[in-house]
């Protein structure tokens, strides 16, 4: 029974109920892939923030003073 509801997933996603009551849906592979993936990589978002050309003061960082170790 479970292998026919995961055939017709492929063709379009299964509605899972108890007692009437939607609980889940199978997918297809092809569909989960396409619901999850991203719709830009992150350089594409920061790219195309609207603060992208925003530019930031930040402050100087000071130079850490070496430890003694021995070896």
């Amino acid at each position: 029974m479970f292998s026919k509801v995961v055939k017709a997933a492929e063709a379009s996603p299964q509605t899972i109920t108890i007692r009437g009551k939607e609980t889940a849906v199978i997918l297809s592979i092809n569909e989960y892939n396409r619901l999850t993936r991203p719709k830009q990589t992150l350089y594409e978002f920061i790219q195309n923030s609207p603060l992208c050309d925003l530019e930031l003061e930040l402050p100087g960082r000071f130079p850490e003073k070496m430890r003694d170790i021995s070896l």
